[in-house]
């Protein structure tokens, strides 16, 4: 089949590289989003598949950056590959009845998550904020509706205790690959069958900066999750003497006898490990942390350097 590859994040790599290698198909075109200016210094940052073609020195298939997939331009240099197949994965624009009706097949999506469940931009994350225990991959025929096309295939996975969004996205990016392989020879073969989705939908919005915000007064398990959640970005964060403090690594501890309560992010302990906060119900053991302005340390750096003491408080 003649494949036109559509990705940006890092959950579309291992597809990615499937694609590159695999000898069945012929892969004419990758397309990823455009370069941006961000971070300091204001440098140009490329997608993870940008940065994947040139590590690589991938020549061929040609790169393209279109700013929008469903320009006139676009859709007729599209159109002039003749493709059969677009795969798309987390590729991060809407795609149009046109672009949709250019491939001979059709178009297919690689989703993480089991869909209807956690439709959108960021399945992964909610997945771990919501404390599912169970998440996988889908793939499916596109349609104009956001991620609600026809099941072709789909892979369970579960998510472990200490998993964060960074690592199962990587589980998830894995299956996503196998999974691709298994679909692409029944669609070959024709084999395959559409099924619609069965269920409620539910949604994974893109993240924001708020997102990752901490309220004390939640339970321990659902400040845990958010730790886990919003990592690479936005990250759980809290105040500290009225500067901001990201969390990275905390776990659920169960309160020794005769060890005092105290108010939602109330310091109640220090340890070797690190330091104990009261939460609405539970607490927390943090071990992972970064001040404003200051690198990522261990807690007990941050003790020691702070001079953290039991009845200091975080929040703001």
């Amino acid at each position: 089949m003649r494949i036109v590859f559509f990705g940006s994040g890092n959950f579309s790599i291992p597809v990615f590289e499937y694609l590159c290698n695999q000898k069945k198909h012929q892969l004419l075109a990758v397309v990823t989003q455009p370069d941006k200016k961000g971070g300091r210094g204001y440098k140009v940052q490329h997608t993870p598949v940008k940065e994947y073609v040139l590590k690589n020195r991938i020549s061929t298939p040609p790169v393209f950056q279109p700013q929008d997939v469903n320009s006139v331009d676009f859709i007729r240099l599209l159109r002039n590959l003749t493709p059969d197949l677009f795969i798309v994965a987390s590729f991060g624009q809407i795609f149009k009845r046109e672009a949709l009706s250019l491939p001979r097949i059709f178009a297919i999506n690689i989703h993480a998550s089991l869909l209807p469940r956690y439709r959108g931009a960021a399945p992964v994350n909610w997945a771990i904020i919501n404390g599912e225990e169970i998440t996988g991959v889908t793939i499916f025929k596109m349609n104009e509706r956001m991620d609600a096309g026809e099941i072709i295939s789909q892979r369970e996975c579960n998510i472990s205790f200490q998993d964060t969004a960074v690592t199962l996205e990587k589980k998830l990016a894995d299956i996503g690959r196998d999974l691709l392989h298994q679909t692409l020879n029944a669609i070959v073969e024709s084999r395959f069958q559409l099924r619609p989705q069965h269920g409620k939908p539910s949604y994974a919005p893109r993240l924001k900066k708020q997102d990752g915000f901490i309220h004390w007064k939640r339970s321990a398990l659902e400040i845990y999750n958010l730790i886990r959640g919003t990592q690479p970005w936005p990250g759980a964060y809290t105040y500290f003497q009225e500067k901001l403090l990201k969390i990275f690594t905390a776990e659920i501890i169960k309160m020794d006898e005769g060890m005092r309560s105290g108010n939602p992010g109330e310091i109640l302990d220090t340890d070797k490990e690190g330091f104990i906060v009261a939460c609405g119900s539970g607490s927390l053991r943090i071990k992972e942390l970064q001040p404003e302005s200051r690198k990522r340390m261990s807690a007990r750096e941050f003790i020691s350097g702070y001079r953290i003491k039991p009845g200091m408080k975080l929040g703001p």
